[in-house]
């Protein structure tokens, strides 16, 4: 079922990595420019590339896992790689916010670096109602 509290909660982790990345910026450059998770995908830093298309996969994976409510099992193990998928963003966004070597000179971290962050605490919040639900029926199985 759709309206279950696990789904509410891993629809806003699918808002989260989906559409905040294009409103919130990751960090403002010294000349003053936002950069935004689109524009990684126009610089020449693969590794930038690679962030931007794993804020897309952490989206797709988490609205994946809205629908498969009937596997719950396979719910948890999708949560689980929405969670790994936005850990391995926080380590990019975390190495590019640094100033590394004069590669990016950043001046002022952006509100968007916190969206893999909150992403993980729905996706966990999620899981933990999945696991819930999961034990709720194997204790009714018992029972018959």
């Amino acid at each position: 079922m759709i309206q279950r509290i696990q789904s509410i909660y891993l629809l806003i982790a699918t808002l989260l990595s989906g559409g905040l990345i294009f409103i919130l910026n990751l960090w403002v450059d010294v000349q003053g420019n936002k950069f935004f998770v689109m524009d990684s995908f126009n610089t020449d830093i693969t590794l930038l590339k690679v962030m931007a298309v794993l804020f897309f996969v952490s989206a797709i994976l988490t609205f994946v896992t809205i629908f498969q409510f009937k596997k719950r099992q396979l719910q948890f193990v999708l949560g689980r790689l929405s969670i790994l998928t936005n850990f391995i963003i926080i380590g990019i966004v975390v190495y590019f916010s640094q100033n590394l070597s004069g590669e990016i000179n950043v001046s002022e971290k952006g509100i968007g670096l916190f969206i893999p962050i909150l992403s993980i605490v729905f996706v966990v919040i999620a899981n933990k109602a999945i696991k819930k639900d999961e034990e709720l029926v194997k204790s009714v199985d018992r029972l018959r």
